[in-house]
């Protein structure tokens, strides 16, 4: 070990003394901002962006207070990302194959069967998190952290022993893919928000949907529908986000209280989802609805589709989308 010579100590010494000097003035620098989300305060994703806002005006010492809008109280689903763009908030959370249209990777984790349980979507999402953060950088986005939803599950009123039951039915969509699954189906596919699910059935704008126990349980759907089959098909994710240009503005100690509520809020997220996958199935059970796995020709007949979708995913996807599924498939855990 060697001695640092005066010249460097001189040097050392007065960066300490401009720190201090410049430190009062950054302690009073706060940041006040909004964040839409597209989900009611039921969800245990709202209940988790919730806490990720706790923790960085706890590890900020104030200095950071966001207020969450949730449920599309401050700005609708469709128009989040665009809202982040223009700098109208500086932050908010998505579903993330709700850009589908916009790129291939974004909608991979809705392909049913691929990426179905909780270890394959930690695969995946290993292998297409940098290619994500990289496409949304150059959208003007900083990705923060993305959290999985429950496996989803098919919401009918009548029992469903073959695809051809469902015929002309009309099935909730909520993107790209489950418009593609309810066409390949046969049946009608039809845009309907996760708010707006009960007076949907009421009204007779949906017969059937996907969706996870969890929001099964939020919205009710036992008031509506009679049967869940348990399709373990796919496990997609929620993202949070910035607007790049504010993120890359903030002071690194800012930056470094978000990299870390960011991490902690990701592993609850997963903690959470696994723990709803679990309890809330029961809970719909509970209610006085039929639970129960696909199996059969139901089985046969969704992993067929599944096939299909993976088959003309890697059509469009081309290149980049064969290395990924080669990447993921290469990942031995």
């Amino acid at each position: 070990m060697t001695l640092m010579s005066s010249s460097v100590l001189k040097a050392a010494g007065a960066a300490a003394v401009a720190a201090l000097i410049a430190a009062p003035a950054a302690a009073q620098q706060t940041y006040k901002w909004d964040m839409p989300t597209p989900y009611s305060d039921k969800e245990f994703m709202t209940q988790n962006v919730h806490m990720f806002v706790a923790d960085l005006a706890r590890i900020t010492g104030g200095r950071m207070s966001i207020t969450v809008h949730s449920g599309n109280s401050l700005i609708k689903n469709p128009e989040i990302k665009r809202a982040v763009q223009l700098k109208q908030v500086p932050i908010a959370e998505l579903f993330i194959s709700n850009l589908s249209r916009e790129d291939p990777v974004f909608e991979i984790d809705a392909i049913p069967f691929f990426a179905a349980n909780y270890p394959a979507a930690l695969k995946l999402y290993q292998v297409t998190r940098p290619i994500m953060q990289e496409k949304l950088n150059k959208q003007g986005l900083q990705l923060l952290y993305a959290v999985p939803w429950p496996s989803q599950a098919f919401y009918t009123k009548e029992p469903v022993n073959s695809i051809a039951d469902l015929k002309g039915k009309k099935m909730r969509a909520y993107n790209e893919q489950t418009s593609r699954l309810a066409e390949l189906m046969n049946t009608v596919p039809t845009t309907v928000q996760a708010t707006e699910i009960p007076q949907a059935f009421s009204t007779g704008i949906i017969d059937a949907m996907f969706t996870s126990a969890q929001t099964g349980v939020t919205y009710k759907s036992w008031d509506f529908t009679n049967y869940v089959y348990n399709t373990q098909a796919w496990v997609p994710k929620n993202v949070v986000f910035m607007n790049k240009e504010v993120y890359d503005g903030l002071p690194d100690d800012i930056k470094a209280a978000i990299a870390q509520a960011a991490a902690t809020a990701e592993v609850r997220g997963w903690m959470l989802s696994i723990e709803s996958d679990i309890k809330k199935p029961q809970e719909l059970a509970a209610a006085g609805m039929k639970v129960q796995n696909i199996e059969g020709k139901v089985a046969e007949e969704l992993k067929a589709i599944g096939e299909k979708m993976l088959e003309n995913w890697l059509k469009k996807a081309g290149d980049e989308g064969k290395a990924i599924v080669e990447a993921y498939r290469a990942i031995k855990y």
